[in-house]
């Protein structure tokens, strides 16, 4: 059974921050939750295809927008924790932005933290990565 490259890219986004992006939070000084996608912190992923330039048109390659959406709640030190996964994310991508080989560039291109319209009662904080995917074939 083969895979379509869209699984390929959300299984390693997936691996990625159940990998490296844990370590990197555990290595925090902060007590930050790890993410889980059974249960915990379990970031909302989102792909599309992306309109790609001409130069990808001319080496032939598919462009990709992924966005990773955070619900993080308001608990003391919710938007600190926002900041911690931006930058793990952040970090483990410059280290393996092939993600493992799957794609042929990923980078985040956007950041968006927005906090809870209103302040104490039990909103969550919501951090948005835009991160531009590019597989050559």
């Amino acid at each position: 059974m083969s895979l379509y490259i869209e699984e390929i890219i959300i299984n390693s986004v997936k691996n990625l921050l159940t990998g490296r992006v844990n370590e990197l939070l555990e290595e925090s000084d902060r007590q930050i939750p790890l993410i889980e996608f059974d249960y915990g912190i379990a970031p909302v992923i989102r792909l599309s295809a992306a309109e790609g330039s001409e130069k990808d048109r001319i080496v032939r390659a598919d462009a990709y927008t992924l966005a990773l959406i955070f619900a993080v709640p308001e608990e003391p030190g919710g938007e600190i924790h926002c900041y911690a996964y931006a930058a793990a994310v952040e970090l483990a991508l410059g280290e393996d932005f092939t993600l493992g080989g799957a794609v042929d560039r990923a980078a985040i291109t956007g950041k968006k933290y927005t906090p809870p319209k209103v302040a104490h009662c039990g909103e969550n904080w919501e951090l948005e990565l835009k991160l531009h995917i590019l597989v050559e074939f």
